[in-house]
């Protein structure tokens, strides 16, 4: 049987084909976007631009080993051996309204959005627009991070770097390679928010470099619990059967280096386009349109198929049971930048409470004296661990809270529910595989009472 690999990889030819094809599903999600833009705008284009842009950034920033050159070299002009490429979207709003509210101009730093793992910049299509025209000075970035997506995708093969370990050289491929593409756009400040994955780098990032973000969005990151602290035997208890054999195969494929994406890659073409086709039907029912779903899951079928990169970092950062190596939960508190917002879905499987405990471990070292971010925790109802497609409007308000740009929402908004008791997830129900609570949420106050 021919393998997704050799047809792939059979010839540069094939793999511009499949460049092109990615190409053509980021195109159709682009127009699907302003289906997005809220109710309450006009239908014409012209009330925002969108531009798709390539970044060089110097190749010599990135910890790869020497002889590590971008697998789809051939393929794309902008890169040499000396350069990589980060693909990405910007998105203006030209009805954003730069009055700050006391008769000055507003200069709001961009919003810069970064995926989660397998996902690319066109993951945000539904938000994108909604977002430009009420946080960030009206500009927002979506970026596909170093080695996903049309960004290069160069072997992941990182070197140590000395006083450090193999955790540390995963993240700064990812850390060094933003901070090259935040140098060439001359951004000073940015809002920066990551989904999953990109929630986890994102923190790894104002590690190193916090005196760039004004706002850290963590949008059901991903590695922040300690399983020390987790009671991991009793949470597999209350999963299916068929989730405790997937999840036993799943990590002894973890240990010797498979992932997601190079396990769809092994399968033929059918195949894997069918586990796909069915990933976005069980995981996306608010996705109704048959054309969104077919170019929604040619575009992640695509970017899982092209040349594996990125991926690879899976298990250098988390372990089999997606809890960190290294956790945020201890590494958050200790971070330069002045607010940290937590994003959840109510049915995510992404543990909300995760989000939580960051909030009760800055409270309380905040009043034993020590400086820590002011933390906030917002849950999106009817939305589990893809919140930004589930319910898009509710996830746009909830952005705009953490940008601290809620004075732009109107009255009409869909608010998000936030967390004001650091002893309470009463909002929050078990993930989609579990009994999913009332849609209604608890007892406690929505984001709109705080903000209005």
């Amino acid at each position: 049987m021919t393998s997704l690999v050799s047809s792939i990889f059979g010839s540069s030819a094939q793999l511009a084909s499949r460049i092109e094809t990615m190409k053509s599903a980021e195109a159709a999600l682009m127009s699907f976007a302003y289906r997005f833009k809220g109710k309450h705008h006009p239908p014409e284009e012209s009330t925002h631009t969108i531009e798709l842009f390539d970044t060089q950034i110097p190749r010599a920033v990135v910890p790869l080993k020497d002889g590590q050159k971008c697998q789809m070299l051939c393929c794309n002009q902008d890169q040499t051996e000396e350069n990589l490429v980060i693909h990405g979207v910007k998105v203006t709003s030209n009805v954003y309204n730069h009055d700050d509210g006391d008769g000055g101009k507003s200069e709001a730093p961009p919003l810069v959005l970064l995926h989660g793992y397998m996902n690319g910049s066109l993951y945000f299509y539904r938000n994108l627009l909604g977002l430009s025209d009420h946080s960030s000075g009206g500009t927002v970035y979506a970026l596909d991070m170093l080695g996903w997506g049309l960004s290069s995708r160069p072997p992941f093969k990182t070197k140590t770097i000395e006083g450090h370990d193999e955790v540390h050289a995963a993240e700064q491929f990812f850390v060094e390679s933003l901070e090259a593409w935040r140098q060439a756009h001359k951004i000073d400040k940015m809002n920066l928010g990551g989904h999953s994955m990109g929630g986890y780098l994102s923190v790894a990032y104002c590690e190193k470099y916090p005196q760039y973000v004004d706002n850290l969005i963590l949008i059901s990151p991903a590695g922040v619990p300690d399983d020390r602290e987790i009671d991991v035997e009793g949470r597999l208890k209350s999963m299916p059967l068929s989730f405790k054999v997937m999840r036993g195969a799943a990590t002894s494929l973890w240990n010797v280096g498979v992932n997601p994406a190079s396990f769809l890659r092994r399968m033929p073409e059918s195949r894997g386009r069918d586990m796909v086709k069915r990933y976005i039907e069980g995981r996306l029912p608010a996705i109704t349109c048959p054309d969104e779903r077919a170019h929604l899951g040619e575009y992640l079928y695509t970017n899982a198929a092209l040349p594996g990169s990125g991926e690879n970092c899976l298990n250098r950062i988390l372990k089999p049971t997606a809890f960190g190596i290294k956790p945020l939960l201890h590494r958050i508190p200790s971070l330069k930048v002045k607010n940290v917002s937590f994003i959840y879905g109510q049915s995510d499987w992404m543990s909300p409470t995760s989000g939580i405990d960051a909030l009760t471990k800055c409270k309380e070292m905040k009043e034993k004296g020590f400086e820590t971010p002011d933390v906030q925790v917002y849950g999106v109802k009817n939305a589990g661990h893809l919140l930004m497609l589930e319910n898009y409007e509710e996830f746009n308000s909830a952005v705009v809270l953490a940008a601290g740009s809620g004075h732009r929402l109107s009255a009409q908004a869909p608010m998000p529910y936030q967390v004001l008791d650091p002893g309470s997830s009463v909002f929050f129900g078990e993930p989609r595989w579990g009994k999913k609570k009332d849609s209604d949420g608890g007892s406690e106050k929505s984001a709109a009472t705080t903000t209005a």
